[in-house]
């Protein structure tokens, strides 16, 4: 027997109008990148950047390898030394292999300033920081070096005294190689022996220094003045449109009966957009050919001191990109971090509302939130370390622009199309889904990097 009264909700809800949302989906975020990126329409799909001639060298990097437990020297990589650019590969080999392991401990020293270089070193895994005493007697650092990097070449190759010393700031790994190693390569190569001594004499050009304009200066007399011209690149970097892409299916007759109140087509293809455009991001910062961390030239990667971002890794950053800094990028754990360490120091970042959003920022630049960015040497998002760019942004500005197409069939955003390839036997519409774009660099002190971030320093405030 039923005792209800009245209708109840569940079978008046089948006669009730409801209320629904278009199709929502996690994936989405902000992409703040490609908001604050300024684009560039390339008309030809080939965006050429003219520089002036530069002498460049590598990524002053010397990578390793592990072999039956051992690490050892990739000897293709000695060519990031100027004098070794042009040397064959079994002098290179022979090189390699005369380099061998060592391990230190946080606080050892690894080098002692005054003391014969009579070893380069090459940081396997690990940070050390150098430091000299100034004019005044003070402790001075110099520089914080980490993974792949080496010290002194200058001072091995010239039999020299260590112009600073080397203090390991974490346990690691490092490989050496002595100087008669060198020696006796060079008493056998001619070629390796002239190199060197055009080095020691100064002869070799700084890589990444461009060539210098003679100028005269100056208000006195009647000098001779200069002749000069602005060389160029003979092969300047060109960038080519790259692409994310996809085939969208929508069956017929989903299109034709469910088509109201949301239409069907448009929620499947703006939920695509959105995935082309997140992996678009994602390849802007890190495909391995034109992503903007691969593209940060030696002279602009700065190591995290102590791992933590501190604010003063982030000055320091600063001092790469000094010239109209736009903002930071960072993983959202990078940012939280940084913001822990400045709490920790009292001078908590300031909150600004930039592209809709309340952002921190550090001096004035936004650091500008991104799930792209990778870690490292960890087994997941927010494990091992990451990385945090600086950029300048703008043609004007000789910054970094984002690339795209002038125009492109069947548009539906910039750069983006939707096409439609036809119904199938099966009633199935097919859309090819394309996104074109890319990513230039036009000056290199435009983006700088802090390397081995670590974002999991907590503090008791207790």
């Amino acid at each position: 027997m039923n005792d209800r009264l009245a209708l109840g909700p569940d079978a008046a809800r089948q006669l009730a109008t409801t209320t629904k949302t278009t199709p929502q989906m996690r994936g989405i975020t902000p992409r703040y990148l490609l908001r604050a990126l300024p684009w560039v329409d390339v008309e030809s799909g080939t965006y050429r950047v003219n520089r002036r001639r530069t002498f460049v060298l590598g990524d002053d990097r010397i990578t390793t390898y592990e072999e039956s437990g051992s690490q050892r020297v990739v000897p293709g990589d000695l060519r990031e030394v100027p004098y070794l650019r042009d040397a064959d590969d079994a002098l290179l080999a022979e090189l390699a292999g005369a380099f061998t392991e060592v391990t230190f401990e946080a606080g050892q020293v690894l080098a002692q300033e005054g003391d014969p270089a009579d070893r380069l070193w090459v940081i396997v895994q690990g940070k050390a920081e150098k430091r000299v005493t100034g004019r005044y007697g003070e402790d001075a650092l110099l520089e914080v070096v980490g993974d792949g990097q080496f010290f002194d070449l200058g001072a091995w190759t010239r039999t020299a005294a260590m112009p600073y010393r080397v203090k390991a700031l974490t346990p690691g790994v490092a490989l050496c190689a002595d100087r008669s190693a060198l020696a006796g390569l060079a008493d056998r190569d001619e070629a390796l022996g002239g190199a060197i001594t055009a080095y020691c004499d100064g002869d070799a050009m700084t890589p990444g220094a461009e060539v210098p304009v003679d100028l005269s200066a100056g208000h006195v007399g009647e000098p001779d003045l200069p002749g000069t011209f602005v060389d160029y690149e003979d092969a300047p970097r060109e960038y080519h449109m790259t692409l994310a892409q996809t085939v969208l299916r929508v069956h017929t007759r989903v299109a034709d009966l469910y088509n109201g109140p949301i239409d069907q087509t448009r929620a499947q293809s703006n939920l695509t957009i959105a995935a082309l455009r997140e992996r678009q991001e994602s390849s802007l910062l890190n495909h391995p050919e034109y992503g903007l961390f691969h593209n940060v030239s030696a002279g602009q990667r700065v190591q995290a001191r102590t791992g933590a971002p501190t604010p003063d890794d982030m000055d320091e950053l600063l001092t790469r990109v000094w010239k109209q800094p736009g903002f930071f990028l960072a993983h959202p754990r990078a940012i939280a971090a940084f913001g822990r360490e400045c709490t920790r120091r009292g001078v908590p970042p300031v909150t600004d509302n930039r592209f809709g959003s309340p952002l921190l920022t550090w001096r004035g630049v936004p650091l500008i939130p991104s799930d792209k960015v990778r870690f490292s040497n960890g087994m997941g998002a927010g494990v091992g370390t990451t990385e945090i760019l600086l950029m300048r942004t703008g043609e004007a500005e000789q910054g970094v622009v984002g690339l795209r197409p002038a125009g492109v069939a069947d548009e539906v955003e910039p750069g983006l199309s939707m096409r439609n390839m036809g119904v199938d036997q099966k009633g199935i519409t097919s859309y090819l889904m394309t996104a074109y774009f890319n990513t230039a660099v036009l000056v290199e002190d435009a983006i700088a990097v802090l390397q081995n971030v670590e974002v999991s320093n907590y503090h008791d405030y207790s």
